[in-house]
């Protein structure tokens, strides 16, 4: 399966990720990626930029040429919103619908675990926003959900899952996230449920890392028509949608 994209990286406006947006599309580039999304941390999560940074973002270029590589890669700028109590977000719509992609994540310095049926509440609200794209890594077992509950609310509002790579990384803080990964990627394949995975890096290195995610859905012989990573035209209508 060839992976042409990447949907969740950060750059230094994170506030605890370590290069620079050009220095992100130079490696996209230097490893073949077609496209690669930039979703910093929306301003709930201690560092990251104010909301100033994300309205202003028109004035990024959308398309970057390598003469080393005789190519040019894609750029989407977008933004990892902050799940709130309620299903809230921490941007407010008119800045979300201004970018060209958005993921919305459960973070802990930002929202206390629920119960399985507050937070399969929270991800249901934010799934009914139109101008929510993806829900990241929606493994973390320290927040309990429903998740046939969240596959069936994903494909009735059109939205992507996320396969988050750094989640199945032996490093990573969320708990039991193979295993949740696995009930999701078989639910997504029993529903006909697109998902895409994200590298989730914080640096310029780890883009484009899928290798543990990649093993797992080849694991389940996961159809690649549900993986949005292998073409661009795949991504973009669902961002149209």
């Amino acid at each position: 399966m060839k992976y042409v994209l990447d949907t969740h990286t950060h750059t230094i406006s994170s506030g605890h990720a370590y290069n620079s947006l050009n220095e992100m599309m130079a490696s996209a580039a230097d490893k073949g990626l077609s496209l690669l999304a930039i979703t910093d941390h929306a301003p709930d999560i201690p560092g990251a930029a104010c909301e100033c940074y994300f309205d202003n973002a028109q004035v990024i270029d959308r398309e970057y040429y390598y003469e080393k590589y005789g190519k040019k890669t894609r750029l989407l700028f977008g933004v990892e919103l902050n799940i709130l109590k309620g299903g809230k977000l921490d941007l407010e719509d008119h800045t979300i619908k201004s970018l060209d992609i958005a993921i919305a994540s459960m973070h802990p310095v930002c929202i206390e675990p629920g119960t399985l049926e507050e937070n399969t509440h929270d991800y249901i609200e934010v799934l009914k926003n139109p101008y929510v794209h993806i829900i990241g890594h929606p493994d973390d077992g320290n927040y309990p959900i429903d998740r046939k509950k969240l596959v069936l609310a994903a494909r009735e509002y059109g939205k992507i899952l996320e396969l988050n790579n750094h989640s199945l990384s032996p490093n990573s803080p969320r708990r039991n996230a193979l295993e949740n990964d696995l009930e999701m990627l078989k639910l997504c394949k029993e529903y006909n449920q697109p998902i895409v995975v994200g590298s989730d890096a914080h640096v310029e290195s780890r883009i484009g890392n899928h290798a543990e995610a990649y093993k797992l859905l080849e694991s389940l012989d996961f159809p690649e028509e549900l993986v949005i990573n292998t073409s661009v035209d795949k991504l973009m209508a669902y961002l149209k949608k």
